[in-house]
């Protein structure tokens, strides 16, 4: 750490508030973000603080720190900096981070940080030049992922446009039914589908194509929790998946999880090692959260691993998407409990030939294997500001140093 950075309290540097509550009476949407512990919970036409701005949970998730471009209003269950008085904005965001703040949290039920107790942590910072020089480099890095991460929702976007055209509206049919050449397709791909539908159970499907269930397309594979009190059985190399490892957004692929097994723990349980593009769908507690393997791991037995019949990856994964789609509007919109393999049988889907679902596979790969990589690179770089992060913050690493790194990595 510097020695020339002012030491002092919390309370010295910014000033935190308590966020307000949302009159419900004259709640109307609009375009300003509402700022809960979780982070953007929903819009409001009415702005309580001006932008940019930083806030942090205050209840629930306890030190989640947000940084807010927009004017926007903070509810009750965070703190938000008032006055940032001379300090740099995004730098304190960044710096809030590196906080602990359940080391100033109270002691009730259910925990709660009272901005008094914050405001006498003791801190260091950095002169507004090098608070600048800071925040941009972790700046930068943040920007990328955030740029990736944008090209990967479109990515995914357009493979579920064509699963959906294919697959779900039958705009090939439909096209070839009017003497229209489908949009976007040449004639080989086109000369795949038939230009007629036929009655099923499932009402007017493509002639040729088979109503089955979903259960019929897929072979499932099962999990299963190594002994946790087996120490031999955990800390190893290979992955393994639970629900906590969802992927975020349109990440889609899994490619790193919070707890690895080792190869003893592997054959001393009932879990298998998943191949690459598993479907993974969670089929309890927090039931229908889906993704993709991005190499072989294994997961526990509160999901299961989905493999197509006609050896395909990204034509059953976006099936499983239209799954989970039904079974909510089954329930309602509600929540469903729980998913079994009687829960794939019950569902029934219209089957084209394998010769079309090598096609789509063919089509989406190169747009789902740019999101893998795409994926790799933002978890490197998410990787290597947590790393700097802390280091910089605290004045342990030269900040000529971090821009190297940096510079290096986004290469």
């Amino acid at each position: 750490m510097s020695s020339e950075w002012p030491t002092g309290k919390l309370g010295e540097f910014i000033e935190l508030k308590r966020g307000y509550d949302l009159p419900k009476a004259k709640r109307k949407l609009g375009t300003v973000p509402l700022i809960s512990s979780s982070g953007i919970s929903d819009t409001h036409e009415v702005a309580m603080v001006k932008g940019p701005g930083v806030v942090t949970g205050r209840y629930g998730t306890i030190g989640e720190v947000f940084y807010v471009d927009t004017d926007f209003w903070p509810l009750n269950t965070t703190l938000y900096v008032r006055d940032f008085k001379g300090n740099d904005r995004k730098y304190i965001s960044y710096f809030l981070k590196t906080l602990d703040f359940h080391a100033y949290s109270d002691k009730a039920a259910v925990p709660g940080i009272n901005r008094n107790h914050l405001h006498e942590a003791v801190v260091t910072l950095p002169p507004i030049g090098e608070q600048r020089e800071i925040a941009k480099v972790l700046g930068t890095l943040d920007d990328r992922i955030t740029l990736l991460r944008e090209t990967n929702k479109t990515l995914e976007s357009i493979a579920q446009a064509i699963f959906k055209s294919w697959f779900v509206d039958f705009d090939p049919v439909r096209a070839k039914m009017e003497g229209r050449r489908p949009e976007g397709m040449d004639e080989k791909t086109a000369a795949l589908f038939p230009d007629s539908f036929e009655e099923s159970g499932l009402g007017l499907i493509p002639t040729q194509w088979s109503a089955i269930s979903f259960h019929e397309t897929i072979r499932i594979i099962g999990g299963g929790t190594p002994k946790t009190s087996n120490p031999d059985y955990w800390g190893g190399h290979i992955l393994w998946y639970s629900v906590v490892d969802v992927p975020s957004g349109a990440d889609t692929f899994v490619v790193n999880t919070e707890k690895k097994i080792t190869q003893a723990g592997l054959d001393g349980s009932s879990t298998k090692l998943l191949p690459f593009g598993t479907t993974i769908i969670s089929a309890r507690g927090t039931v229908g959260k889906l993704a993709l393997t991005g190499c072989e791991m294994a997961m526990n037995q509160s999901c299961y691993g989905l493999r197509g019949k006609n050896d395909d990856i990204y034509f059953t994964y976006f099936s499983t998407q239209r799954l989970v789609e039904q079974l909510k509007q089954q329930a309602h919109g509600s929540v469903f409990d729980t998913i079994t393999t009687a829960t794939f049988k019950g569902v029934r889907v219209a089957s084209p030939p394998p010769s079309i679902i090598a096609k789509f596979e063919t089509n989406v790969e190169i747009l789902m294997e740019r999101v893998l990589v795409n994926l790799k690179t933002l978890t490197s770089l998410a990787q290597l500001r947590d790393t700097l992060l802390p280091r910089l913050i605290s004045g342990q690493l030269r900040l000529s140093e971090a821009q190297e790194q940096a510079e290096n990595a986004l290469q």
